[in-house]
Formats: structure tokens, sequence, C-alpha cells
């Protein structure tokens, strides 16, 4: 799955849209296949301009609380709120950008305008422009394929495209993946300025990448959330990059 599902019609009403505070109250998530619970009693609150970030290892639930708090999927128990109002998932689709680990392997369009109108057919090409221009794609062309983009430009171009829809809450999954230390750093400094105006999440297993541009989190183990600290475990340093869809 490479993309929140988006049509282009009359949007669900959402409560206090500007600014605004997310909120999780004690979810639990089991997936049908699954043995116990993944994800217990999660709580937390996301506010604009502070962003957060979950840490863990391959397979806590990492990618799975994303997908719960974008719309993909209902939790078990517990609740999801915007400003104070619980949320259905249609309203939290269209409140979140959730752009997923790997985006660059979920492109479906043969060019860069093709990928950033799919699903936006009403799409204006200042819209696109502006986005392109806060991304840093702003000379790029759109008529290149989205797979002959550096892998820097492909993560912005992942961005770009849930930036299109506006959404007061970010959710990304392992943004600097696979990514070398020159282009991790400047998608870095790209999520930080995001951040300043919406609330901005990010499931990772190097926390430490981000040190100065999010302040805070929690860590995620045996389906539980406890505040993140210095003393992770040493295992988390050394876990390479989750695979697509394994529930990381």
């Amino acid at each position: 799955m490479g993309r929140i599902p988006f049509h282009a019609t009359t949007p669900p009403t959402l409560p206090g849209q500007a600014g605004g505070m997310l909120e999780l109250r004690a979810l639990r998530y089991q997936p049908a296949t699954a043995r116990q619970p993944v994800l217990q009693e999660v709580s937390l609150q996301l506010a604009a301009g502070a962003p957060r970030l979950v840490a863990g290892r391959s397979g806590s639930g990492k990618s799975t609380l994303l997908e719960l708090i974008g719309g993909l999927a209902d939790p078990d128990a517990g609740e999801i709120l915007w400003n104070g109002e619980v949320l259905s998932a249609r309203q939290r689709r269209w409140l979140c950008g959730l752009v997923f680990q790997f985006p660059e392997r979920h492109f479906l369009g043969l060019n860069v305008a093709q990928e950033l109108r799919l699903g936006q057919r009403r799409l204006g090409g200042e819209a696109v422009e502006q986005v392109l221009r806060q991304v840093g794609l702003a000379s790029i062309s759109l008529q290149q394929a989205p797979e002959r983009l550096s892998g820097g430009q492909q993560r912005r171009l992942a961005l770009a495209v849930q930036l299109l829809r506006d959404p007061k809450v970010l959710l990304l999954d392992e943004p600097t993946a696979g990514l070398d230390w020159t282009v991790r750093d400047e998608v870095l400094q790209l999520l930080a300025r995001l951040a300043r105006d919406r609330a901005l999440l990010v499931v990772t297993h190097e926390p430490e990448l981000f040190a100065g541009v999010v302040e805070g989190g929690w860590f995620l183990e045996n389906g539980q959330l406890r505040p993140l600290t210095s003393r992770l475990p040493a295992a988390i340093r050394t876990m390479p990059p989750e695979g697509v869809g394994d529930g990381g």
C-alpha cells in the first residue's frame, strides 16, 4: 500500500482545523493473524509545531500505529481525537498525510506531474509550483519519470504528494531509510521546516538521527509506549531498516 486512499470528493467536517492537537487514548489493536495485540493501551498527544517520534525495533508495531492514526485501519478499542473530538477513519484520512517507508517503491505516475495529480483532477498549476518550491523541487521537470530522480528528490516528491492535500498531521515512516548522510541531512532540514505549522510524527529505529529536529517522543516495545530517553536498547541502534509490510 503506497499512499492513503484519496479522492477529490467533498471533505468531511473536521473539528477546529486551525492549529490543533492530535490525541490517542488507550488504543488497542490486534490483527486477525496475530496471537496477541500489537498495540496495548497506547496513548499520546501530538501538537502542531511540536514534532515527536516513536522509536522501536522491527515488528514492534510502529507502522501499524501510523496506519491507525492515518485512517487505514480502526483500533479494536480506544479513541483518536483531533481538538478533543473523536474522529472516524474517513476524517483521519483527510486529516493526515502518511508517507510510507521507501515511498519511491510505490510511485504510480509515469512522470512527476502525473504522480502529483493522482486523485486530484482539479489541482491547479499554481498549487503544484508552490508545493514543489516548499520541498526544494522547483527546478525539476514535471515530465521527468519519478524513478529517474535521485533518492533525496524521490523522498521530497513523496512529501509533495501529501502536502498538496494540506494535511494537518504529517506521518512519516522511516523517512531517512536508505539515504546517504548528505541527502539525509537535507531531508531532516526539510522536515524541521514542515513541522513548524502542522503536527508531525516520525517512526524510526534510529532516533538519534533526529536530534535537533525532533525533540522528545516515545519508545514502543511489547505493544506499549514509554517516554523516550537516551538509554535505549543497543539493538535498536544497529537494526537495519524494516522491510515494507512487515508490521514494523
